[in-house]
């Protein structure tokens, strides 16, 4: 049951729209013919095509795929392992989109004018354009320029300059160059825009989507929109190098920093190993010591392992001091951190890397942006957590250091227990050679780190392996020319239904049928059609379609209140003009052509229409049966129709209201109902005159006309709670006037797109509901 109610309200529904707008269909025509002409123009003239450039490369990872380098990561100790996640980060940052917009003056970039838009002339252009200082150029939309090839000149309005050479223009410092990518000849005019950095910079991020091939490969695709083909696959192109170059650049700049630590030990280390050795022969030449004794061998063989784990803790504790230092006393002015080398820790040096990097990007924004920008105060904040992390490394490392040391010096007490047994001048000489071998090992160690990182200046292998370079999409993916003329034909008909629902919208007069529906309970038994003849009265063959909707009406009637023997039929209305007398004379003259005897009252006292319509206005009337002493039957007059008798409304003598109050109405409805049949009043407005409501009481049903595109809608949002309407005996409502909706407004019908088609069917509601 649910779902047969479903389905009707969904036919309704439909059906509502249907009659709503199915009658403007030219106008929708009219519209989706614009629309498409439209769409083809800005298809033809207007858009200006988009290409898909794309490339892949894949991102070592410590944690993703197979590494493939172990040869050179054996050679480079500074080779580093990337997670995928954070690497797409880097390459989407603005630092790298700012290095290859500066690469290839991407803020400077050259067009061909067209009618009415501007194409790319980024492989047509026969010069590029390099600023000094780009932030401090003027930006401006459009400066037209010729090229003079055999000048080498480049002319910007009345001014020419040369190329390759740096030049003050209204723009800014600039420089014409050759354009390398000139493969085409341009055809339309030329002209140059100028725009601040950060807006290319935001453009590029926008039009950039980098996405990983699935969580567990460390493949990359990069995918990049732009107007031109060649410019997409050059920016993709730049931005992989530019993001490999920071990579091997950090290497450097941190084996850098390595070499000059490496190099400053060694120093160090090689004078106190060389005054060890000249201390060492001149102990053994001035003492008579030339070798060791076996006892002796043994005990420098025994302390030698000792004296170089000690050597290698005091040298972390140092490298950690020197950290402490830079932590502590460092504020984000960024610059180079101190070196790792002998730390252990690996957490250690990614907390230390992490920082470091920070710091520059710190140092880089803060160049550009204010100080309180929401980047740079974040930047600052991930320093500030990142500080206290590594200050709390550094303690717990110097306290593990230095229990290991304080062991190591609990044990030297065996091998003093040894050296005692020995001979003065041999302990003595045992001594030196302890030393000499302790700083021999250092510098040992030293010399080998330094040639790690001298080979780490010339890595061969990069942080990404590039699988497909940069390639554009032979077509282009926007605009889509289904796609424009779709929108282009919805726009069509949501414009045709706001023009119909706001043109309706403002009328503010009662244009459908629902409308009466929606806001009373009150039943319709009629829709009439508006026709443009002034006869008030249809008799002839030719009105043959009015004299059909009058016999619908009359059938209708028949049914509602068929309890009623007599039926005494009151016709009024909210407000003058809505029809009245035009429905009171058809349906009386329809009754009577039925064969039933009718009488037509006209009540409205002050505008008497049908008495004029018949032309009675010289009879005696209402009126004068309500002041006169005259009887019901010298009123009554007859008319062209058989069957209908007239009852004019008389002379007019001011406010009759007091005379509808003597008793005598109920004489003459007593008097008529017994001589015919049905007995029709046509009563002044009920809104504005309350005779109808005096009338009520001898009527057993009311129709209350309204007419299309005339009575205000207040009225029948109201019409439920007028209590000049609510006291009236069974009311039913006649839809009087109703136009046909459209541009060509032809076509015949009972419904004439406002309402719902009244036929008999809603003869057994009416019928039912009576």
């Amino acid at each position: 049951m649910t779902d047969n109610n479903q389905t009707t309200q969904e036919e309704s529904l439909f059906d509502s729209l249907a009659h709503k707008y199915v009658p403007y269909w030219p106008l929708f025509l009219l519209l989706f013919i614009f629309a498409m002409a439209g769409a083809w123009a800005y298809l033809q003239y207007l858009a200006v095509p988009t290409y898909k450039t794309s490339a892949t490369i894949i991102i070592k990872d410590e944690k993703k795929g197979v590494d493939e380098s172990r040869m050179t990561q054996s050679i480079d100790a500074f080779t580093s392992n990337n997670i995928v996640e954070n690497e797409i980060k880097v390459i989407q940052s603005r630092a790298l989109a700012r290095k290859v917009i500066d690469e290839l003056g991407l803020y400077a970039p050259q067009f061909e004018e067209d009618k009415f838009r501007a194409i790319p002339a980024y492989t047509s252009s026969p010069i590029k354009i390099k600023l000094r200082n780009p932030e401090e150029a003027r930006e401006t939309e459009k400066v037209y320029f010729a090229f003079d090839k055999g000048k080498q000149q480049v002319t910007v309005g009345h001014k020419a300059y040369p190329m390759n050479t740096w030049v003050n223009t209204p723009y800014g410092e600039l420089m014409f160059l050759p354009n390398d990518n000139k493969r085409d000849t341009p055809s339309l005019p030329l002209f140059f825009a100028i725009m601040h950095p950060k807006k290319v910079t935001d453009n590029i991020i926008s039009n950039l989507s980098i996405q990983a091939e699935n969580k567990l490969s460390t493949a990359v695709n990069l995918n990049f929109t732009d107007a031109s083909p060649q410019r997409g696959e050059d920016i993709l192109n730049k931005l992989i190098q530019e993001y490999n170059q920071v990579a091997i650049d950090k290497r450097n700049d941190l084996a850098a920093k390595t070499l000059e630590y490496v190099n400053n030990r060694i120093q160090l280390v090689g004078k106190e190993l060389k005054a060890l050795e000249n201390e060492l022969v001149h102990y053994k030449s001035s003492q008579g010591v030339v070798n060791l004794s076996e006892q002796g061998k043994m005990y420098l063989s025994s302390v030698g392992e000792s004296d170089r784990n000690l050597s290698d803790i005091n040298l972390q504790l140092a490298i950690l001091s020197e950290v402490e230092q830079y932590v502590v006393l460092k504020s984000n002015s960024g610059g180079m951190a101190p070196s790792t080398l002998g730390i252990k820790d690996p957490a250690l040096t990614q907390l230390l890397q992490k920082l470091y990097d920070s710091e520059i990007e710190y140092q880089r924004l803060l160049s550009t942006t204010a100080e309180n920008n929401p980047i740079l105060l974040a930047l600052a904040s991930e320093i500030d957590r990142i500080r206290p992390s590594i200050l709390e490394n550094i303690r717990s490392q110097r306290s593990a250091l230095q229990a290991s040391r304080s062991s190591i010096a609990s044990n030297s007490s065996k091998y003093n227990s040894v050296l005692s047994t020995i001979p003065r001048k041999e302990r003595e000489l045992l001594e030196i050679s302890r030393q000499q071998a302790t700083k021999n090992d250092a510098y040992n160690f030293l010399l080998q780190k330094r040639e790690e990182t001298v080979l780490s200046y010339a890595p061969t292998d990069e942080d990404t392996r590039i699988v497909d370079m940069a390639e554009s999409s032979l077509y282009p993916i926007a605009p889509r020319s289904l796609y424009v003329y779709l929108i282009a034909a919805v726009l069509s008909c949501v414009m045709g239904v706001v023009l119909i629902s706001g043109k309706e919208m403002m009328n503010g007069k009662l244009l459908f049928l629902s409308e009466i529906l929606a806001y009373t309970n009150i039943p319709v038994v009629a829709e009439l059609q508006y026709t443009k003849t002034k006869d008030k009265l249809h008799q002839k063959p030719t009105d043959g379609f009015v004299i059909e909707e009058f016999r619908h009406m009359r059938a209708t009637i028949g049914l509602f209140g068929r309890t009623f023997v007599k039926k005494k039929i009151m016709v009024t209305s909210s407000i003058a003009g809505e029809g009245k007398t035009y429905v009171s004379t058809n349906l009386a003259h329809s009754l009577a052509s039925s064969g039933r005897k009718v009488v037509l009252l006209d009540f409205d006292l002050r505008n008497p229409a049908t008495t004029r319509l018949f032309n009675l206005t010289n009879f005696k009337g209402i009126t004068e049966y309500l002041m006169e002493d005259i009887e019901p039957y010298q009123i009554i007059n007859s008319s062209e129709s058989e069957n209908l008798f007239v009852v004019p409304a008389g002379s007019y003598m001011g406010d009759s209201t007091e005379s509808l109050l003597n008793g005598k109405l109920e004489d003459l409805f007593c008097y008529l109902e017994a001589e015919f049949d049905y007995i029709l009043v046509d009563t002044a407005p009920a809104d504005i005159i309350s005779g109808a409501s005096l009338l009520t009481e001898f009527c057993n049903m009311t129709l209350l006309i309204m007419r299309h595109g005339y009575t205000p809608m207040s009225i029948v949002k109201r019409l439920s709670k007028n209590n000049k309407f609510k006291f009236m005996n069974n009311m039913a409502i006649v839809f009087n006037g109703v136009k046909p909706r459209g541009l060509f407004k032809g076509h015949h019908g009972i419904e004439y797109g406002y309402g719902y088609e009244l036929n008999y069917g809603n003869n057994a509601y009416l019928a039912k509901n009576t």
